[in-house]
Order: structure tokens, then sequence, then C-alpha cells
């Protein structure tokens, strides 16, 4: 990144460093992947990234945590001559100012392991930075003490499959509100695959699915909405009644910051 070291944590903790506040403000209507879930308000949530093929062809969700870098899953498996695309709300607009990011550079968490899932996150380093604005701004990090108790309302979003058997994915972003579980509740249905660096949330109706992968899982801690998981796995058919399972980010911040800061 960049950045001098003094900025960086003034970029990425806190709402005082303009991170997690949408210029848009996103209008969630409650419990109502995504399936189940409802259209975003245009450019509400302006961390959300879509990972391209230089085809086009959108595989994976990301977040901004600053103009240099974006998060997302170690298992969507990013190289170098795929696309981000930011400023995006509507894959079936050509009227939004979007942005085409060239990558230069992939770390996958060195410790990932596809076969468990655990430790499903990577960052991608940007060729050229984002230009902040009110459709593309960085989502907060969390500090690694930071809490979010289960039952908290949260919300996670994405242009992944709105049915599992689907052939295609929607054009508009999705999102859907979800309670956070505790992992102890969790591992009533996923047993011992969860593990302390796994976050679950939903149960309540909504899912998460093919495409959303890589994707945000955000809740608001003072004011400003922070970045708690990373949509990493869940259930084959996408089942709206079972937890989908995230990267659990407080426990990554330290190899965040190392990555960001000599790089």
């Amino acid at each position: 990144m960049a950045l001098l070291p003094v900025v960086l944590g003034f970029l990425l903790f806190g709402s005082s460093s303009g991170c997690g506040v949408p210029a848009i403000h996103p209008e969630l209507s409650g419990l109502s992947r995504i399936v189940n879930g409802e259209d975003a308000v245009p450019s509400s949530w302006p961390w959300q990234v879509s990972l391209q093929t230089r085809s086009g062809f959108h595989f994976c969700g990301g977040s901004l945590i600053s103009q240099h870098w974006v998060v997302t899953a170690a298992h969507c498996r990013v190289r170098k001559s795929h696309r981000v695309v930011a400023g995006v709300s509507d894959h079936g607009s050509d009227e939004e100012a979007v942005q085409v990011l060239r990558i230069t550079e992939v770390f996958e968490y060195p410790l990932w392991d596809q076969v468990s899932g655990r430790n499903d996150i990577a960052l991608l380093k940007l060729a050229t930075p984002a230009l902040l604005s009110t459709t593309a701004s960085p989502v907060c990090l969390p500090s690694a003490n930071t809490s979010f108790p289960a039952g908290s309302l949260c919300a996670t979003t994405g242009w992944g499959k709105t049915r599992y058997n689907s052939n295609k994915t929607p054009d508009k972003l999705q999102q859907a509100a979800l309670p956070l579980l505790s992992n102890a509740d969790c591992k009533k249905f996923w047993g011992s695959k969860i593990t302390d660096v796994m976050i679950c949330a939903g149960a309540s109706g909504v899912s998460s699915c093919m495409g959303d992968s890589g994707g945000p899982l955000v809740c608001q801690k003072d004011g400003a909405w922070t970045l708690v998981g990373i949509v990493s796995w869940g259930s084959d058919w996408c089942n709206p009644f079972s937890p989908g399972v995230y990267t659990r980010v407080t426990k990554f911040i330290s190899w965040v910051l190392g990555v960001l800061e000599a790089n």
C-alpha cells in the first residue's frame, strides 16, 4: 500500500477515517443470498467489488479496504489476470461510473486449507488505486479484539445466485440482513467443521450462495459498517435455514496489516 504507516491505522480503523459510512445509505428491510435477499439501493454498499475474468464474467465478490487493497476469499483463486470492478451495482447497466482495476499482486493466507475451508482469506493489491467517491469507498476493518455478539443483526451483499439451481446470477447487487450465531450454535448444524477462525450468520431464511464468495459480512460498530466476515462456505444448495460460514476477520487482522505494511 502506498500509504505511510501512520496513515494506515487512521485509514482502516474507526469511522473517523472515512471508512464504513456510505454516502448513499442502505435500506435493509430487516430479516426479509443471496437467496431470499432483495435488491440493494444502488451504491449503498460502496466497498463491494465484483471480481471478474477478462471476459467480464463475475465469479466472486470482495471488499475495498483502502484505495489500494481488496480483501476476498482465498478459495476464489484470484489471479493477476482477473479484474476488480468497483463502483458497480447493476451488471446490466451501462450508466454506472464503474472502475475496472487491474491486480498487481495476490496474497493468499499461507495456511489456507482448501479441504477444511479454514483461513479462507486473500488480499489483492491494485495496480492503480481506486478513485474514492460516493460509489466506491472502503469498509472499516475491526481491530483484533473487537467483539461482535451472537444475535447482532448484520448484512451481507453479493451478486451470487438467488436460487441454488439457477443458471445465472442477478444483475443487481443483492443484500440481506441476518443475525450472527455463536460458534456453539453453528456447530449444531456443521459440527467440528466450525473452528475459531470462522463466524456464522443466517439460518434465518436467507443464505449466501455461489457467486457471493469473497464478499462482505458487515456489522455496524460505532456508527460505521465494519467487515466482520468474508463469505466462505455453506450448504451445497444454499439452504436459507442453515447458517452460512464466513472467515472471521478479527483473527486475521495482524496478517492483513503485516501484508499492507510490507507492500
